[in-house]
């Protein structure tokens, strides 16, 4: 009786632990986000933290992006592999120590052939190790602000670790869609390198079948579930849907084009376009100058629902300033609402300098009045 009570529980604890597993599998996040504001207009779950897999490779692509724009290397470069690639795992392109592959056909065969030795052999040419280079990865994610982004190789294996979320990865793709020079890659769904020896078939079939496509990738697992990263550009937005998790590839492209279509249907992004014209100098209290004029420090855009296009501005000044003011020098707000939602808020500032009001200056001041009579 103890012995089958005993592997009734045993039996019941691995189900639970079968189903929970199973629902880490199946658990969807999705984002939708207008990439030059980075603004999210739609989510679920898009800051729960998931398996990175394979969508690590457009960090990856980001940062050789970068390289290229810094001229770092060109396209054009022709790299040499070393044994790095030596007993590489999952998907390549069949490099071997010694082989000589240009920038352009390794690009190639990362976007569209989810290459793990063309990852390692630009990890290793942009940052002399794969080490530094990951390090270099989480870097620059920190830097984009992404706080729940954490990678452990340039390819992605899914068993090492690596997380990130939608909302995250939606804003890599956000900074992917501004090189131009990647968009032929991300929009060719076939093609071969290596003198035509080796094909590649981008798993991201929209690449093909979506007119407004510009990016970015596509992968699945069992363990990730199927993921995507599109962007689309229409109407004149420029949108990024991530869905992580799904349970089929017809869920997960079918997800980011309904939110893509509602992105650029339903969305459009506006100017501040609060004219410095409009804020009067600011009055200065015993000082050289008796005022001084004053400006937004920087005007933005925002991304707005068509049907609420109009902006308000709440401008908050003092009455006066009392000197010494500095040119740059923070003195009031500007806030910008869209219904009762605040969606920009902006310093104003000060645009010249004005000098505390001294005895010197004063007994100057009355020697130049005399001197007119």
């Amino acid at each position: 009786m103890k012995i089958l009570v005993a592997v009734m529980l045993a039996a019941s604890f691995f189900l639970f632990g079968a189903d929970m597993a199973d629902n880490a599998v199946k658990k969807t996040a999705y984002v939708l986000m207008e990439a030059d504001t980075r603004t999210v207009l739609d989510g679920e779950n898009e800051n729960v933290r998931m398996n990175a897999g394979y969508m690590s490779k457009l960090m990856t692509v980001l940062l050789i992006a970068e390289d290229i724009e810094t001229g770092k290397f060109s396209v054009n470069d022709e790299l040499t592999v070393s044994d790095i690639v030596s007993g590489m795992k999952g998907s390549v392109i069949w490099l071997e120590k010694g082989d000589r592959i240009t920038v352009d056909e390794l690009l190639k065969s990362v976007i569209i052939g989810n290459a793990n030795d063309a990852s390692a052999v630009l990890a290793e040419a942009s940052e002399e190790t794969a080490e530094d280079f990951v390090r270099r990865m989480n870097s620059v994610a920190f830097d984009l602000g992404l706080r729940d982004t954490f990678f452990y190789s340039p390819y992605g294996f899914v068993g090492e670790g690596s997380y990130t979320t939608a909302h995250d990865l939606g804003v890599i793709c956000c900074r992917l869609a501004e090189f131009e020079f990647l968009r032929p890659y991300f929009g060719t769904w076939r093609d071969f390198v290596r003198d035509g020896k080796v094909e590649l078939v981008n798993e991201n079939t929209l690449s093909r079948t979506y007119e407004p496509h510009i990016g970015f990738k596509a992968t699945h697992s069992d363990e990730t579930g199927y993921c995507i990263a599109e962007g689309a550009e229409s109407g004149g937005m420029t949108c990024i849907a991530v869905v992580l998790g799904a349970d089929n590839e017809d869920a997960s492209f079918g997800k980011a084009k309904k939110l893509l279509k509602e992105g650029c249907r339903d969305y459009c992004v506006i100017p501040t376009m609060f004219p410095d014209e409009m804020l009067k100098p600011l009055r200065i209290r015993n000082g050289e100058n008796t005022a001084v004029e004053i400006a937004i420090e920087r005007q933005w855009q925002f991304a707005v629902p068509e049907s609420e296009k109009r902006v308000k501005t709440a401008v908050v000044l003092p009455e006066f300033a009392d000197a010494p003011v500095a040119s740059g020098q923070r003195v009031g707000t500007a806030a910008f609402y869209v219904g009762d939602t605040l969606v920009y808020e902006s310093p104003i500032i000060v645009k010249s300098n004005v000098k505390k009001l001294s005895l010197k200056y004063i007994v100057l001041k009355m020697l130049v009045k005399i001197a007119e009579k």
